[in-house]
C-alpha cells in the first residue's frame, strides 16, 4: 500500500511511519527539515527493509510546493492513506499575538493538508478507495488560554474534516480526524514537563494503524485521546 504522511520526520508523524513501515508498505514522507528527514528515512530503511520508503524536502504552507509533492507522490501510483499531519504551534492571544500569525497558523495547519487532499483524490475517487486521517488536536474542540490562532486553524481543521466525511461517504473513502491530547514529541523536551505525565506519540500512532485495519464496511470517524490524567 502507498502511506502518504506529511511532517514525517519526526514526533508523531515518525511513529505513525514507524507503524507503517513495519507492515511492509511503501512510505512517502515529507518535511521541512531535509537532514531529520533524510535520518528517518535511513533508521526506517534499517529497521524494516522489506518496507520502501521515499522523502521529499517540502514546505507546506505554500501551495504549489504542496501540488509538487502530490505530483511526485502519484507517479508511484495512488495513495491507499493520506495522513495529513504536518503542523506547528506557536501560542498567542488573539488581542495579543503578533500581526500575521493566523495566516501563518492556518496556512500550516489547514491549507497545507486541504491542497494536498485535492490534489491525491482524483486517484483516490478513481480507484473508488483510500483513507485520509487528518490530524487536529485536543485544541479543535476545546478553547484554552494562550491556544489563539493555533487553536482557531485547529478548529478549522476538523470542520475541514467533518465536511470531507461527508463528501467522500458515497465515494467509499474513509475519513478519520484524530484528535490528540499532550503527546511527548520535541515540541515538549525542555518543557519540564514529566514525560510520564503526557501520552507517548506511538500512542497515537498504533491508534491510527488499528482504525486502517478495519473492514470496508466500518469508519472510525473521530479519534479521541487523552493522557490518563487528563489535559495539562
Amino acid at each position: 500500500m502507498n502511506i502518504i504522511i506529511t511532517g514525517g520526520s519526526k514526533g508523531i508523524g515518525k511513529a505513525i511511519a514507524h507503524q507503517f513501515a513495519a507492515a511492509e508498505n511503501n512510505l512517502f514522507l515529507c518535511a521541512r527539515n531535509e537532514k531529520q528527514l533524510k535520518a528517518t528515512a535511513d533508521e526506517l530503511r534499517q529497521k524494516y527493509p522489506q518496507s520502501t520508503v521515499h522523502v521529499k524536502r517540502v514546505d507546506m504552507r505554500n501551495k504549489e510546493s504542496v501540488q509538487a509533492f502530490a505530483a511526485w507522490c502519484s507517479g508511484f501510483g495512488a495513495a491507499d492513506i493520506l495522513v495529513n499531519n504536518a503542523g506547528q504551534f506557536l501560542p498567542g492571544s488573539i488581542h495579543l499575538e503578533e500581526d500575521g500569525l493566523l495566516e501563518q497558523m492556518i496556512e500550516t495547519n489547514l491549507y497545507s493538508a486541504y491542497h494536498l487532499t485535492r490534489a491525491l483524490l482524483p486517484a483516490m475517487i478513481k480507484n473508488k478507495s483510500g483513507h485520509i486521517f487528518n490530524i487536529c488536536s485536543i485544541a479543535s474542540i476545546a478553547a484554552y488560554a494562550n491556544g489563539g490562532s493555533y487553536s482557531i486553524s485547529k478548529f478549522a481543521m476538523l470542520g475541514f474534516s467533518k465536511n470531507l466525511r461527508e463528501e467522500l461517504k458515497p465515494l467509499n473513502i474513509k475519513v478519520t480526524a484524530v484528535l490528540p491530547g499532550a503527546a511527548y514529541t520535541d515540541s515538549w523536551s525542555g518543557s519540564g514537563i514529566d514525560p510520564q505525565r503526557i501520552m507517548e506519540a506511538n500512542d497515537v500512532a498504533k491508534m491510527i494503524f488499528a482504525a486502517s485495519q478495519l473492514s470496508a464496511q466500518a469508519c472510525v470517524e473521530e479519534i479521541l485521546l487523552r493522557p490518563q490524567l487528563g489535559d495539562l
